[in-house]
């Protein structure tokens, strides 16, 4: 029988930010992830310099070995609209590669590792836990994502019950010839909003590498809005014919639109598992790293005691973080759906809007300092 200080379930950016902290505090931490790492994973994939400054990230090492592009501008607009082109003259933002990212980050945080393993069972032992029967501790961090069998155990529910974003999306390394036939600048990514305002697609160069998807609230009929999305791309001459169409998808919810049981005694949630997407943008990376930097500083000042009470300091405080709960969306508000839509396209089709509050305060979160006290 194996034991250990804390289990985390999931080694994306939200358990290995986590596990870091911990393991710098002298923590024995084992992390299990049902794949093997380095892995693939869906997701546009850019960090903000925010991210890079809480993770104290090596820039200049990481990027020798690895895509660190940066980010020095965006286009935006309404599927079908005004593009709108917005330059800083400086890097705002870089391009990463989540199979990259990831690996690095899960080595870097130095805990003992089960990859390619299920959670198949969490049965109580004693004040602790006993995890597929061969490991027991005190204390269960869920950081799977979405379908985190740590967040079902704390009664999520299952069968599309929740209000998720579905999402799809393809990274694929382009030849010289789909390089020719890219328009997409490596340091511009493309933004293009649904005229129904119920998601974005997104076309990212990083480098050689190219990233195509589109996400949806209303994820009925995904597929035929990404089909579409793909091939208007392609008639503009944005993206390469020959863009591969074996794409991938996966499942978030946002924040505050469908909230889950952050903690129970000896157990919390963090980073796609607890539900804290940015509400406006999807944005799920540095919400995974801040979650796991809180719920360390909450775990070490736990002390070893992690009933309820201990613990609940760390739902506190990501309430202080991310705000609110906000309303769900389509729950009704002051203006009808049409008007919203006739008054949205109009707005990104302006430069001051699309500049300071699409991109500066949605997507980069330009206006939240970096997190204090990490």
């Amino acid at each position: 029988m194996d034991r250990c200080d804390v289990l985390i379930v999931g080694g994306g950016p939200a358990g290995s930010t986590c596990a870091w902290k911990l393991r710098a505090a002298g923590l024995d931490v084992v992390v299990l992830d049902k794949r093997p790492f380095p892995r693939d994973k869906t997701c546009a994939g850019w960090i903000t310099p925010a991210v890079v400054e809480e993770l104290a990230l090596d820039a200049i090492g990481y990027a020798a070995s690895r895509v660190f592009q940066p980010i020095t501008g965006f286009r935006t607009g309404i599927i079908g609209g005004r593009v709108v082109r917005t330059d800083y003259g400086r890097p705002v933002s870089f391009g990463i590669r989540r199979c990259e990212f990831d690996h690095y980050l899960l080595d870097r945080a130095g805990a003992r590792l089960r990859l390619g393993q299920r959670l198949d069972s969490i049965e109580r032992s004693g004040d602790g836990w006993m995890i597929n029967g061969s490991i027991t501790t005190p204390l269960l961090v869920g950081a799977g994502g979405h379908f985190c069998p740590v967040a079902r155990f704390l009664g999520a529910p299952g069968g599309g019950k929740e209000l998720v974003v579905a999402a799809q999306e393809v990274e694929f390394e382009m030849t010289g010839r789909q390089q020719e036939e890219c328009a997409v600048q490596a340091a511009i990514p493309e933004l293009y909003f649904c005229p129904d305002l119920q998601g974005y697609g997104w076309c990212f160069r990083k480098g050689n590498f190219l990233n195509v998807g589109l996400g949806r609230e209303d994820s009925r009929r995904l597929s035929e809005h990404v089909a579409a999305f793909c091939e208007s791309l392609k008639e503009q001459g944005r993206i390469p014919r020959s863009t591969p169409e074996a794409f991938r998808g996966h499942a978030y919810l946002l924040y505050g639109h469908a909230p889950r049981n952050l903690l129970d005694d000896g157990v919390l949630l963090i980073g796609d598992a607890a539900g804290l997407a940015y509400a406006q943008s999807g944005e799920g990376i540095r919400p995974a790293v801040e979650s796991g930097l809180i719920a360390a500083q909450v775990i070490l000042g736990a002390a070893g005691d992690y009933r309820q009470d201990m613990l609940r300091p760390y739902a506190d405080r990501l309430m202080q973080r991310f705000g609110k709960h906000e309303p769900a969306a389509g729950s009704p508000g002051p203006l009808p759906a049409g008007l919203k839509q006739w008054a949205a396209a109009r707005l990104l089709a302006t430069r001051w809007f699309s500049r300071h509050v699409l991109i500066d305060r949605w997507f980069l979160r330009a206006n939240q300092p970096v997190l204090a006290g990490h």
